[in-house]
């Protein structure tokens, strides 16, 4: 069991996930992430605050939304989780 608490071993799987290369990660991984990412640290999606409809936000801003109702903590778990399971898969 690690010693670090869940705030610091998310900020170290966001600094592990900015050093992938977006293009070689499937785009529903990546959908993941950032929904993940976004409920971690910012909670419920706010739909009003979305001003651009091109595609990718769309899909982007679906992927937030399914999750909305997720807690901040879990959002964090399931975004190291995701990370974690894409660094095994590298090995």
């Amino acid at each position: 069991m690690s010693d670090l608490s869940l705030e610091e071993r998310f900020q170290q799987a966001f600094q592990k996930a900015s050093e992938m290369r977006q293009a070689d990660l499937p785009p529903d991984v990546q959908l993941r992430l950032y929904s993940f990412y976004k409920q971690a640290t910012f909670g419920n999606i706010d739909r009003s605050m979305q001003t651009d409809y091109d595609l990718r936000n769309a899909f982007k801003t679906n992927a937030w939304m399914q999750i909305r109702s997720m807690s901040v903590e879990d959002a964090m778990k399931n975004y190291i989780q995701v990370v974690e399971d894409i660094l095994k898969s590298e090995l």
